[in-house]
């Protein structure tokens, strides 16, 4: 019997060999990742730990995205805390404004093909986008990581995906991961890796490939991984990444389950209010009002996100009534759509452009707070109620091009209806 590309990465970092599902492992770690909503309890049990030495501090990230910029002095005070630790002990640190944990880190070269990275935030997941195991823990296992080096794992089962054809104009990677949330159910691939695949998967950009990889989470995957090609060589080149380590998996490898997906045929998907596996397609719901568009997050707020939503709104105005904000994902992504002039259109169309950060999606910064009975239509990945701070209003997901589309109209609008709305054919 053959193994997954999981079982793979997980040996390679245990002893060398080939894991199964099931097992447990003492495993290396290649990189992690601190963010500010868990470095605290961190750092205080390396403090309470007494640990001697920290030899794998330096291949530890310290992000501060989430308080970004801090609400109140215990954020502020935990930021102070983070960055006197990243001077101290040399660890890349990136600040306020510089971007979400999930984009800085393949930005700034930090892992590759075949490595093992973990997180503390469960979209940890996205770096399975560059043929790694990439996951979520918490805050003291990174403790555990910056002293010694290594974690223990129990190796997942795995789901392999397989999406066939590309994706039509104004249907977009996020529209897969809300088809997957409707099949399974949220949590439906709980503590299994998924293994997407197919010509679905070649034909998409990187960008659409991380939101594949980083929306599993709200299947309750442990990791969501893809096969790398010349597109995932060439983007970890172009930032610096170390030498790939390419792993496939084996033609006889064991799954708990196949699951094939006509992404072909696929049309633009909406989860409806307060449950993220509510799932509906964009034609079936088009007319449900709307007050608010946001565009952003970890899941949809890369460049081909805002293009898409630039290329719909491109001499237009915004619906009477509905406010839209846009966060980009990262300080990079910020400057590369200034440059494009993407935001003097969204501007001029009536949004507002946040620094980078996961403020407003979580609502920790309270930047934005939906009103009483107030409809959302965002491309977070998050619908629970209350997500914005206000139980009493509706948050509906979907990806970048429905967003917009929707701010355009007024009400949830099928892109693919909408001139402009593939912003490909628009450039």
């Amino acid at each position: 019997m053959g193994h997954t590309i999981a079982e793979k990465i997980l040996g390679n970092h245990a002893g060398g060999q080939p894991a199964r599902a099931g097992e447990i492992v003492i495993a290396d770690v290649d990189f992690a990742m601190i963010h500010d909503a868990r470095a605290g309890n961190a750092l205080k049990m390396i403090e309470k730990l007494g640990a001697k030495s920290l030899p794998h501090v330096k291949r530890t990230a310290l992000v501060l995205d989430h308080y970004s910029p801090p609400p109140n002095m215990e954020a502020a005070n935990t930021h102070v805390e983070m960055r006197a630790f990243a001077e101290k002990h040399g660890s890349p640190i990136y600040d306020v404004g510089d971007g979400i944990c999930h984009q800085v880190l393949p930005e700034g070269g930090h892992l590759t093909c075949g490595d093992l990275v973990v997180g503390t935030d469960t979209h940890s997941t996205t770096y399975g986008a560059f043929n790694a195991f990439g996951t979520g823990v918490e805050g003291t296992d990174v403790s555990a990581v910056m002293m010694t080096g290594k974690l223990w794992f129990r190796v997942p089962e795995t789901i392999h995906v397989d999406l066939r054809g590309a994706l039509q104009p104004g249907v977009w990677a996020k529209d897969v991961t809300l088809a997957m949330l409707g099949k399974l159910g949220a949590e439906g691939a709980n503590y299994q890796a998924l293994e997407y695949a197919g010509s679905g998967v070649a034909a998409m950009g990187i960008d659409d490939r991380m939101t594949l990889s980083n929306h599993a989470a709200e299947l309750g995957a442990k990791a969501a991984i893809l096969e790398a090609d010349e597109k995932t060589l060439a983007w970890l080149k172009a930032h610096g990444a170390a030498a790939p380590k390419p792993v496939k998996a084996d033609a006889d490898a064991v799954y708990a389950q196949r699951i094939v997906i006509d992404t072909a045929a696929l049309a633009p998907q909406v989860a409806r209010q307060h449950h993220i596996d509510d799932i509906a397609a964009v034609p079936e719901v088009a007319g449900q009002k709307i007050q608010v568009a946001l565009i952003g997050t970890c899941t949809n707020g890369r460049l081909d996100d805002i293009r898409q939503a630039a290329a719909i709104l491109k001499g237009r105005k915004l619906a009477k009534g509905v406010r839209m904000i846009v966060t980009p994902a990262s300080r990079a992504i910020w400057l590369a759509a200034m440059r494009e002039g993407l935001f003097e259109i969204l501007t001029a169309a009536g949004a507002s452009v946040e620094a980078a950060g996961c403020g407003t999606c979580v609502n920790i910064t309270g930047h934005y707070i939906a009103g009483d009975d107030q409809v959302v239509i965002s491309s977070a990945n998050r619908n629970f109620k209350g997500r914005l701070g206000n139980p009493k209003s509706e948050i509906w997901i979907g990806s970048a091009a429905t967003v917009a589309a929707s701010a355009l109209t007024g009400v949830i609008t099928d892109a693919r209806t909408v001139a402009g709305g593939d912003w490909r054919a628009a450039a």
